[in-house]
């Protein structure tokens, strides 16, 4: 008791949230060892190697169209732009962090994928007769994935940690993804094309283990910062637009080509349109007045595509699809109505994003799907040699039936349950460490504490006000209607300009445009010119010649 007592003493000191030295040094560090282990270790692989001429001549390869670059590549640039635009903007949401959502995003994924490259290597594309990692394009598409892990766990602890302890999260991530992919698709021989279990299901617990070690009990002494304004969330819904498109690809990048390919796309694209429905249905239930939370149609609407990773090349049949995200736009959705607080309150687990309504649960549920459709698979379905291929029934699996691979996928999620919560809550201890420049908790969700952020918006024109849809989506109509003036330098009533008149002078007196108040005096002064209306002139003036020409 005494060593944990002295472990907490340690652990709670004052905060100090300077990376000066600390942030330069971790980066440099490890930048130069994955120099250093990429010469030692990574070479290009036969396809993108120089001697890949002679290769087609051996082979008896008519083209370089027979090349893998051409097959997998655009499923790369697909994936790739989901981890650098869709999980970036995804997590723009917070009204004042933006900068540590993208940026940060950036970093994790630009450190991730290099370390992927070799602790992936080393299990899967080593060889043995030279001891060099040979890399190709699949090698850049699984190393995305890996990465894809990790940045599921950020959505965790979004806001509450500092960058350098988001580089010792992703080293571990990173290790502990590789460990439990091979054991799950190697040793256990589980199939996972979509990554439900290998890449959801452990980000999701991991990131979930590591909050719940980082638990800030004053935490809501950065309530003014935990949410949104109108701006953020249409950032944050352009993240989910570029997610939700390129979702197909992400469950089939790594699929056999022809027939499974094409069955994991169709069957994704599928499940994600069904989503969509239940998701804006549930939600509108859920809410007063039938309106709808942007929360859950940023994240709820992608379950779908979550859920049906495990079994996306399986013969899932459309309809099947169609259930899957049918069910998981129901129980994402009401998770962040329900489970979300209860977490918060009960289990002491503050989750950023939601990542267990949108990961973790549809990631569970896709590996329960994965073992119930292997399970029933039967010859009459899939053929014989349909069957071989699609679960990969060779060599040391030759004799493994439908039945028994159904057992090894609910293995292959125990597998990723245990690496995700075991691994996250040894990391978490780490991470508490006073030592990495984590934010006091009255700092948490703000740029300006690792950013350089520009001044405040006293110098620029007043922006639309805008309730707050986390904040006020429970005031009644009552207190909706009878609202302040919009303040907007364009609006019609000549809105107060505020800090707008930089030489000064009175603000100008808006007439209330509220109809219930319109009876009332009103005190009304004509507005001054400034210095942006030369611009406005000019403006109006092109349009209108633009519009002249044009007729």
């Amino acid at each position: 008791m005494g060593c944990v007592q002295s472990f907490r003493e340690l652990c709670d000191r004052q905060k100090n949230t300077n990376v000066r030295k600390s942030l330069p040094a971790v980066c440099i560090v490890w930048q130069t060892a994955m120099i250093i282990l990429f010469g030692v270790f990574i070479r290009y692989n036969e396809e993108a190697d120089t001697h890949w001429v002679e290769h087609r001549h051996t082979k008896n390869i008519s083209s370089d169209i027979e090349n893998d670059f051409y097959y997998r590549y655009p499923s790369f640039q697909d994936v790739h732009v989901m981890i650098f635009v869709g999980f970036g903007f995804l997590m723009t949401f917070l009204k004042r962090y933006s900068f540590g959502a993208v940026g940060f995003n950036f970093l994790i994924a630009a450190f991730g994928l290099q370390w992927a490259l070799l602790m992936q290597g080393w299990f899967h594309s080593l060889d043995y007769t030279d001891g060099k990692i040979k890399i190709g394009v699949e090698n850049m598409i699984n190393a995305d994935f890996c990465v894809a892990g990790c940045l599921i766990a950020y959505g965790a602890v979004l806001g509450k940690v500092s960058a350098v302890q988001l580089l010792v999260m992703t080293l571990f991530g990173v290790t502990l993804f590789a460990v439990e992919e091979y054991i799950i698709l190697n040793v256990i021989h589980a199939r996972d094309a979509g990554g439900s279990m290998v890449i959801h299901t452990f980000g999701a617990y991991y990131g979930l283990s590591i909050s719940w070690m980082l638990y800030r009990p004053n935490l809501d002494q950065s309530d003014r910062l935990h949410g949104s304004v109108y701006h953020s969330d249409v950032f944050a819904m352009i993240g989910t637009l570029f997610l939700w498109m390129f979702w197909p690809s992400f469950n089939s990048a790594i699929t056999d080509h022809g027939d499974g390919q094409h069955r994991a796309a169709i069957n994704t694209y599928l499940a994600l349109a069904a989503t969509v429905l239940t998701t804006v249905a549930i939600s509108s239930l859920f809410q007063k007045h039938g309106k709808l939370d942007m929360v859950h149609i940023q994240n709820a609407t992608l379950a779908g595509g979550v859920a049906v990773g495990t079994a996306a090349e399986f013969m899932l049949m459309p309809y099947g699809a169609l259930i899957v995200g049918f069910c998981c736009g129901i129980i994402s959705t009401l998770g962040y109505v329900y489970l979300s607080p209860f977490m918060e309150k009960y289990l002491k687990i503050q989750d950023t994003c939601g990542i267990h309504n949108l990961h973790a649960m549809p990631g569970v549920i896709g590996g329960i799907v994965g073992a119930i459709t292997a399970a029933s698979a039967t010859e009459s379905v899939y053929g014989v040699e349909g069957l071989i291929n699609t679960f990969d029934f060779k060599e040391d699996f030759k004799d493994m039936v439908p039945s028994r691979q159904g057992g090894h996928q609910a293995a292959g999620l125990c597998v990723a349950l245990c690496f995700a919560v075991g691994g996250g809550i040894a990391v978490g201890c780490i991470l508490r460490l006073p030592i990495w420049g984590d934010p006091a908790d009255d700092n948490c969700f703000d740029d300006e504490t690792y950013w350089e952020v520009p001044d405040e918006e006293e110098d620029v024109p007043p922006i639309l006000h805008y309730n707050n849809h986390m904040r006020n989506k429970d005031v009644g109509e009552e207190q909706q209607i009878n609202h302040d003036p919009i303040l907007s330098p364009l609006a019609p009533s000549y809105a107060p300009l505020h800090q707008h008149l930089k030489g000064g002078g009175d603000a100008i007196q808006a007439p209330d445009m509220n109809p219930r108040r319109r009876g009332q005096e009103q005190s009304f002064h004509p507005p001054r010119f400034t210095e942006e209306t030369p611009f406005c002139v000019c403006v109006c003036g092109c349009v209108f010649m633009a519009g002249y020409v044009s007729c």
